[in-house]
């Protein structure tokens, strides 16, 4: 197998520094996809072809739950054992999004809603051939300061305490 796989071994380096993700995993992964993403027009093109694209329902404008395609079950597999892999790391980025999904929709749906992330991710790396670089942990934190804001006094409020918030003055140096 090691003979293989040696033309892909600059590719499998590639994969390996995403947190989660070892040499098994980045083999298989490139296995199943190959490290020409030319073939893929986009990341969403790759993600809807191995079956981990968000399924599309509505009715009466509303979106509805709705299940994933089958794609390829070989790599969903390998993603979702990545996912849950990186799901028991701290201080990055798909950590931080499988933990902030898992408390709203539990922790096997939240596998599969990290895996696209991950596959887009892997999508880029190979395609840009650049180096795995995580947003960290508090990304989602930074996103929108004022509902964090207001989501921490309303849960001060609930358990009694009355908050007032104000900016914190900067000291001339």
């Amino acid at each position: 197998m090691e003979a293989l796989l040696k033309p892909y071994e600059e590719a499998i380096e590639r994969l390996v520094q995403i947190p989660g993700v070892q040499r098994l995993t980045a083999s298989t992964i490139l296995a199943e996809i190959g490290d020409d993403m030319s073939r893929f027009p986009s990341a969403k093109h790759l993600c809807s072809w191995a079956g981990v694209a968000p399924g599309n329902k509505q009715s009466g404008g509303k979106r509805l739950a709705a299940p994933t395609t089958k794609g390829n079950t070989r790599l969903r597999a390998a993603l979702a054992e990545a996912v849950w892999v990186i799901s028991h790391t701290k201080n990055n980025y798909l950590s931080a999004q499988y933990h902030r999904l898992a408390r709203r929709i539990g922790k096997k749906k939240a596998i599969v809603a990290v895996s696209p992330s991950l596959l887009v991710i892997i999508y880029h790396m190979l395609r840009d051939q650049t180096d795995y670089h995580d947003l960290g942990s508090t990304y989602f934190e930074t996103l929108d300061k004022e509902r964090l804001c207001s989501s921490a006094v309303r849960r001060l409020e609930s358990l009694g305490y009355d908050v007032t918030l104000h900016t914190k003055q900067e000291v001339p140096a």
